[in-house]
């Protein structure tokens, strides 16, 4: 429980911290552009997929590394920050999220494509290779799965009022980013090294906090069903890496669950990384996505519909 209220104490006292400094003078920087998507690279087409309440800028740093050898797509999920809205027809839930996206794929003329996710990424990820889309997975401690129901409602519950305290900072994203201080307990719960995360791209996370209207329902929606099992005798690779340092969703409590739901997946454990592992050590996070795709192989190039 003490793990989980992390991220809610974190936001409130960086919000105090930052009302503490607002008059301070801080270098004006050009704020990054909430942009709805990433594409870039050559080769057969990577899909990345990032976590709730995220923006395509989680994976940035591991784009350099990725997108000499595939052609990246890296979406902001629809209603988060930046992105399209989620049609107001439709409620959020995963389930949603993953139409929308499939959506996006054949407007593309994309079938299938390899696929990496980290948490609620990873789960949709899941759901996209369930409908024929994935010709590899690699999953970033995906969400999805748990042993304890009350673990996943106060998790979910926190991050929902951590959200909506993070939406209130964003008139004070870039003096909040700009400060080591006030950076620390914003991401010591998502990442292991809360300095190696630029603070442009920090900002820019803050200020999609309170453009997110899907976050809120959807957090609300994730507790109530579980991911379903891949089936065991599937034509693609699954490989499921769990951060040892992940405070958001402990390998006791989650990743274990999850690899029950996928038999047959390779497990690794990383070492030195939090819940969100791409700053940590991008070139490792990289080489863990290429040595899977690497394995499938291009099977005759681009496989586009058509």
């Amino acid at each position: 429980m003490a793990t989980a209220l992390l991220a809610g104490s974190a936001v409130a006292t960086a919000a105090v911290l930052a009302r503490r400094h607002a008059d301070k003078p801080c270098a004006v920087v050009p704020p990054l552009e909430l942009t709805p998507s990433h594409r870039a690279g050559s080769g057969t087409p990577l899909l990345l997929l990032h976590g709730v309440g995220a923006i395509w800028r989680a994976w940035s740093p591991v784009l350099p590394y990725l997108e000499s050898h595939h052609d990246v797509i890296v979406p902001t999920l629809p209603g988060h920050g930046g992105a399209a809205p989620l049609d107001p027809q439709v409620a959020p839930s995963v389930q949603a999220l993953a139409d929308a996206l499939e959506e996006e794929l054949d407007k593309l003329g994309l079938q299938k494509l390899h696929i990496a996710g980290n948490s609620l990424g990873g789960w949709l990820g899941m759901e996209l290779a369930r409908r024929g889309r994935a010709r590899s997975l690699v999953l970033f401690s995906p969400a999805g799965a748990w042993h304890s129901q009350r673990s996943i409602e106060l998790r979910a519950s926190v991050i929902r009022l951590s959200v909506g305290a993070l939406g209130r900072c964003a008139p004070r994203a870039d003096a909040i980013a700009a400060n080591a201080l006030l950076r620390w307990p914003l991401l010591a719960g998502q990442v292991a090294y809360p300095s190696r995360v630029p603070p442009d791209d920090l900002a820019a996370f803050i200020r999609a906090g309170g453009a997110a209207p899907v976050v809120v329902p959807l957090l609300r929606a994730i507790p109530l069903h579980q991911v379903q099992p891949l089936p065991a005798d599937r034509d693609y690779p699954v490989r499921l890496v769990w951060a040892d340092r992940d405070r958001v969703l402990p390998w006791d409590g989650f990743g274990s669950a999850m690899l029950e739901r996928i038999p047959g997946a390779e497990l690794i454990r990383l070492r030195d990384v939090g819940h969100v592992p791409m700053s940590d050590d991008p070139a490792r996070v990289a080489e863990l996505i290429l040595e899977v795709t690497a394995a499938v192989g291009p099977r005759g190039g681009v496989d586009r519909e058509g």
